[in-house]
């Protein structure tokens, strides 16, 4: 069991974070640097990654270091695995945020961008723990946390390649848990809701409170990418030691009824 908490909660861990520069992603790495944790960053966005990284150095003050990685590389993969070794000599938590979003449903789906999608979603996912674990498993007290979706457990009726790939996550994260559960290292699955992030944010702009997902949410509301950071501390921290193999859903009610 572990005591009570006394300092910052990632004291001395080190974070791999995918997808930073995105508004999760960012707001994740903001958090984790707040509390104590020495980070990696990742994206393709080479600018936005670099600008992220400088300002939370300024901001914390915490040991920071930034990739460009596209997470459906396995060589990508390797190489930033290698700067973590070489760094940190250590990892502690891996965040899998990046992520592609596609609306079309099963026949509007073209066949190139459904590729991509799984790539990206699915198949990154899973290389980014294929190529961190020997790191994690060394810890001997290391957490893995998924990004998925509130649409990786309902249907929509619509993006088929994304719900696909977020489905595939919750339980590769599953068979990932059980896999590991006797090595020191917890896999468990966030899933957002509707999210203020600029991947939808074109969307909440034009229909604001009436966009039919946040009408279906009992608090009729968008979340805040701060929000999903609070729940990927709470996996990466060790007063979440008992738990592995969960769906973390944070989602104002939306898959409630």
């Amino acid at each position: 069991m572990t005591g009570p908490l006394t300092g910052p909660r990632l004291d001395g861990k080190v974070a791999l974070i995918t997808g930073a520069s995105g508004g999760i992603g960012a707001a994740t790495a903001r958090l984790f640097a707040r509390e104590g944790a020495r980070l990696i960053v990742t994206d393709i966005r080479r600018n936005r990654l670099t600008a992220l990284t400088e300002e939370i150095a300024e901001e914390t003050g915490a040991e920071i270091v930034s990739a460009c990685l596209d997470v459906s590389s396995a060589g990508q993969w390797d190489e930033v695995i290698t700067t973590v070794r070489e760094r940190f000599g250590a990892l502690h938590v891996l965040v899998n945020v990046a992520g592609l979003l596609d609306w079309p449903g099963i026949e509007d789906t073209r066949e190139d961008r459904w590729n991509r999608i799984i790539d990206v979603n699915q198949k990154g996912t899973w290389l980014g723990m294929k190529a961190a674990m020997p790191l994690l498993r060394a810890t001997g007290n290391a957490s893995v946390i998924n990004t998925s979706s509130v649409l990786g457990l309902v249907g929509s009726g619509a993006a088929a390649a994304y719900q696909a790939s977020k489905g595939a996550i919750r339980l590769l994260s599953k068979t990932a848990a059980v896999e590991y559960a006797r090595q020191g290292v917890r896999v468990n699955s966030l899933h957002p809701g509707v999210i203020a992030t600029p991947m939808i944010q074109d969307l909440l702009d034009e229909q604001g409170d009436q966009q039919p997902d946040i009408v279906r949410t009992p608090m009729r509301r968008a979340g805040h990418p701060d929000e999903i950071a609070s729940a990927a501390l709470f996996l990466a921290a060790d007063e979440s030691s008992y738990v592995t193999g969960t769906e973390l859903v944070v989602d104002g009610g939306l898959t409630a009824h």
